[in-house]
């Protein structure tokens, strides 16, 4: 049974562990900004610190008068262009990393529903039609030992490792959001409109996510949880469904 290592934990201060490329990038981005963001707060700091001291009302009985000084200017202005070139540079390839499309061996539609979601295999049939199924939170009563409350379902998606995966999010009633932390995956579902991510999982687990825009009274009661498998056990769970007589909406 796969193990649940795309979750949050208790007390968690830091990003959940990457499983994606783009999340890896994402940790790399945060990494950089914290480093940034550091130095420019201690800089900052001890200026201010230096001035406190050395222009100390005490020390300077008398307030110098002047209107500018051209070198503190052209420190101020060429630093600043500096540091946003060396974050701007990261941030682009980054945004093309995540949003250029992708050559990709597998397409899932995700659809947000209030409040449930439901997910189609285009490139599968099922009696000749496309495999789909709905996917509810499960209630607390019938969780079963290791099951996440609010965060576990009845038919996760499966998708294999190792393998690039193209999500089509779009939505059937109100604005929803597909987002799995560990994925680095945020896309808003929209009525109407079909909206385009892709991941790439390293290794089997189980990956969750939740809705992250606010679409009714049960918007904190529709979870996403991905199902990482070998490619093996991948084909072996597709089999079983698409040659299945199950009813449309289960899996």
């Amino acid at each position: 049974m796969a193990h649940p290592t795309g979750q949050p934990l208790p007390w968690q201060l830091n990003f959940q562990e990457a499983a994606s490329p783009v999340m890896e990038s994402l940790h790399d981005m945060h990494h950089l900004l914290l480093f940034v963001i550091t130095g420019i707060a201690t800089t900052v700091l001890v200026l201010m610190g230096y001035i406190f001291y050395k222009f100390h009302h005490k020390r300077h009985p008398t307030p110098q008068i002047f209107t500018h000084n051209s070198t503190l200017e052209a420190i101020w202005t060429i630093i600043p262009v500096i540091i946003l070139i060396v974050i701007g540079i990261p941030s682009i390839r980054l945004l093309h990393k995540m949003e250029t499309p992708v050559n990709a061996d597998i397409t899932i539609k995700a659809i947000g529903h209030q409040w449930y979601w439901s997910y189609e295999y285009p490139d599968a049939k099922n009696n000749g039609e496309h495999f789909e199924f709905d996917s509810y939170m499960l209630e607390e009563k019938d969780l079963k030992p290791g099951q996440l409350r609010l965060l576990d379902v009845d038919n996760p998606m499966v998708v294999p490792v190792d393998t690039i995966i193209c999500v089509l999010i779009t939505a059937a009633d109100v604005l929803h959001s597909f987002a799995v932390p560990a994925l680095g995956i945020k896309k808003d579902a929209a009525p109407g409109r079909i909206n385009e991510t892709w991941f790439s999982i390293k290794k089997p687990g189980m990956y969750y996510g939740q809705c992250s825009k606010l679409c009714g009274a049960k918007h904190g009661f529709m979870p996403i949880v991905l199902k990482a498998v070998t490619n093996e056990e991948y084909k072996i769970w597709l089999n079983s469904k698409t040659t299945s007589t199950a009813p449309k909406g289960t899996a």
